[in-house]
């Protein structure tokens, strides 16, 4: 077994966190170490990037950060590809980021981007794609076993260090069952770790379509230019309310299934504004706060994204639920191996991901050394090293501390607490000295 496989399929341990691992830093490096080697050549815009930096082995952690993509590598297809249908060379972008060949999957009669990524599926790339609320998706190619490895973590993180998931209990995810986005894919996780059969409810079925949302974000850009015509906004707006009309009905007959449930150990998971919505539709059932069984897990999370609430929407939805388990993770879509928070509130290093944090810029790596006391503040990157389909080094958006002594629980560090944050909110830039680098790489390639 490689030092890679060993520290990814330590996850499943009982006492993963519990217990030291010896050496973890010096066998991290040397899991980097085998997996720069075979995908440096696998990789085009890997390989691009260690000629350019002169990077040709992994020796120490700092030799990593010139080799991380920034985030934004993942949308970096220029927007007319998806807008006029040229699915080819949209196949052709995703290969310069991607370990197996793509290019030669299907993409005759392909009707919009909906179909492009079921042609993908289909052909094995279980490509993923992000929620496009700044009006742009990213699209991520991950394996198959990829998927199952995700599944298999999923079901020893979740819960920790509460509960484990059995397939005991009645789950309610206020997501769609079905589409290829990356929230979706995390409620299907859950459903398949937590649910007994036959009880995993999603608020709906109705199954989420990219090509909606990107019609939706270009008929806003129309509008903000003034190009749109009456009849779009006013169709657009028809379908909206339809839309919202069909949701809201359908959280009526989720609210009731979920109340119905309260007194049992359950599974709840929603955005915070999707929990003010719950407690809305119960307060006007007269079901006052509490009352829900003290081995409920109930799950939030989410920005906000431009939804009002109100200042303390937080304390009311821990007044709501009372005193049940708050399971909770930190990661993105572009990570699979999330990290658990334990009972003090930090979150915990999986043994086959490796935290890299970097200063502002994403060019510098920080250690213990830069901070007081072993805590310091910088921008979260990682390798993670479970990837097969896709290179698992990535420099994210987020400030994290991170705090390099043991945590407080008594468990081994490192550990992030509880205050991650953005460096750039939706809308705004977010400087990454990579980013651009990447982007013209890649762009290359595709005009190649």
């Amino acid at each position: 077994m490689s030092t890679r496989s060993e520290l990814v399929d330590g996850a499943v341990h009982e006492d993963v966190f519990d217990r030291p691992w010896p050496d973890i830093e010096a066998r991290q490096l040397e899991a980097a170490r085998e997996l720069f080697v075979e995908r440096r050549d696998q990789i085009p815009v890997l390989r691009r990037r260690a000629d350019d930096s002169g990077v040709t082995e992994i020796r120490t952690l700092d030799d990593l950060v010139p080799l991380l993509f920034a985030h934004t590598a993942y949308k970096s297809y220029p927007p007319s590809f998806v807008a006029q249908g040229r699915w080819d060379r949209l196949l052709q972008w995703m290969q310069t980021l991607s370990v197996a060949k793509v290019t030669d999957v299907d993409v005759e009669g392909v009707t919009d981007v909906d179909d492009w990524m079921e042609r993908l599926r289909a052909a094995g790339h279980m490509v993923l794609a992000t929620s496009g609320s700044g009006g742009k998706v990213s699209f991520l190619n991950h394996t198959r076993e990829d998927a199952e490895k995700k599944r298999r973590h999923y079901r020893r993180m979740s819960g920790w260090p509460f509960v484990k998931a059995d397939n005991s209990r009645v789950v309610f995810l206020t997501s769609p069952s079905r589409g290829p986005n990356s929230a979706i894919e995390a409620a299907q996780n859950s459903a398949a770790v937590w649910a007994r059969p036959g009880e995993a409810h999603f608020l709906t079925d109705e199954p989420l379509r990219l090509a909606d949302i990107s019609a939706s974000a270009a008929l806003n850009q129309r509008m903000a230019e003034g190009t749109a015509t009456p009849a779009e906004i006013e169709a657009a707006q028809a379908e909206a309310r339809a839309r919202g009309e069909r949701m809201s009905a359908a959280m009526d007959v989720f609210v009731d299934k979920i109340l119905a449930h309260r007194h049992e150990p359950i599974v709840v998971s929603a955005l915070w504004a999707q929990h003010m919505s719950i407690i809305e539709r119960a307060r006007a059932r007269g079901i006052p706060d509490g009352g829900f069984h003290p081995d409920s897990l109930v799950s939030a999370g989410g920005g906000l994204k431009g939804v009002a609430l109100p200042a303390d929407y937080r304390e009311q939805v821990d007044r709501f639920y009372g005193k049940v388990i708050r399971n909770n993770a930190y990661g993105m879509t572009e990570m699979a191996q999330t990290c658990p928070k334990c009972q003090c509130g930090r979150y915990h290093r999986p043994p086959g991901l490796i935290w890299l944090l970097l200063d502002r810029d994403g060019e510098r790596r920080l250690t213990a050394d830069d901070g007081v006391d072993g805590v310091v503040e910088g921008r979260f990157a990682f390798l993670d090293l479970l990837y097969e389909g896709r290179w698992g080094g990535l420099i994210s958006g987020d400030k994290v501390t991170i705090d390099f002594k043991d945590c407080p629980c008594g468990r081994p560090g490192p550990t992030i607490l509880d205050t991650i944050s953005r460096y750039a909110q939706a809308g705004e830039s977010d400087h990454i000295g990579c980013a651009g680098t990447i982007d013209a790489y890649i762009r290359g390639a595709v005009a190649a």
